[in-house]
């Protein structure tokens, strides 16, 4: 920039989910890269929490407490997107997904249950992707992180609907970059697994087994962070991804190229840790 030329506007990025967990991360994560950020989530006092520590950072966020399955919410976004940006988003990370409400063998689960994991995983993808991909194509480029998982790679079983949408996620992601690359735009997904957080406690993923065993569950030897898979969106929204679209990328330590289910030996079911327990 020479002296006495105007700034270039910020560049923004819309989270779903962006209060807590790997949503937070990613949000705290794209404000260092210079991104402004829209955080949306149910959890008011979460989002303002996060938004918080960026502005106290130096950075720039903007919360929007709601939920994305609503179309109320997805209406509000873009309404805050028109009066708030230069035009749209620069980067979407469609982080929002929960493996609940449905823990249960297929056959004992509803169609309810169906729906409410189909809004919550997929449709909220296709809702809030459509709202921005206008923007992004009117501004000659933009970048998209979907959050899918390791379980559209492998069979999880109790999970089987969540693993189906999460897949959907990822062939979605496929299409659409093909789709939108003429566009200048790049669709990208990580998928991560086993990581510590408020939905996916540590303490919950060992159920009293010694922490010592995850190096023999885990290729790396350790349960993610949030900022493990941060950084790679923080990658995958950056001109260092440049010529990569359409891919998903696991973040995970290594489960997936390690995986395998195994049936338990104490109890009835399955379990992906080696020691059947």
């Amino acid at each position: 920039m020479t002296p006495g030329s105007p700034a270039s506007p910020a560049r923004t990025a819309l989270v779903t989910g962006g209060a807590g967990g790997i949503g937070g991360a990613v949000s705290e994560r794209l404000a260092r890269d210079g991104l402004r950020v829209i955080l949306v989530d149910t959890d008011a006092d979460a989002a303002e929490r996060t938004a918080s520590r960026i502005r106290s950072a130096g950075g720039e966020a903007t919360p929007l407490v709601g939920d994305v399955t609503d179309d109320e919410t997805v209406a509000r976004i873009g309404d805050l997107i028109d009066r708030e940006t230069d035009g749209g988003v620069d980067v979407l990370v469609n982080n929002v997904g929960d493996f609940r409400p449905a823990r249960a063998v297929f056959h004992k689960s509803t169609p309810d249950q169906w729906e409410a994991l189909h809004r919550i995983n997929l449709w909220h993808v296709f809702r809030v992707t459509h709202l921005v991909v206008p923007g992004m194509i009117a501004r000659g480029g933009g970048a998209i992180v979907n959050v899918s998982t390791v379980e559209a790679f492998r069979g999880i079983p109790g999970n089987a609907v969540y693993s189906a949408y999460k897949a959907g996620v990822s062939a979605f992601t496929k299409s659409l970059a093909v789709e939108l690359g003429p566009s200048g735009i790049r669709v990208n997904a990580i998928a991560p697994d086993l990581t510590d957080t408020a939905q996916t406690p540590a303490d919950a993923m060992l159920e009293g087994r010694d922490p010592a065993l995850v190096r023999s569950w885990v290729p790396l030897g350790r349960f993610g962070a949030p900022d493990d898979h941060a950084e790679v969106v923080s990658f995958l929204a950056s001109d260092a991804s440049r010529f990569v679209t359409g891919h998903t990328i696991p973040v995970d330590g290594g489960t997936l190229a390690a995986s395998g289910w195994y049936g338990r030996t104490a109890t009835r079911g399955w379990t992906n840790r080696p020691d059947g327990a």
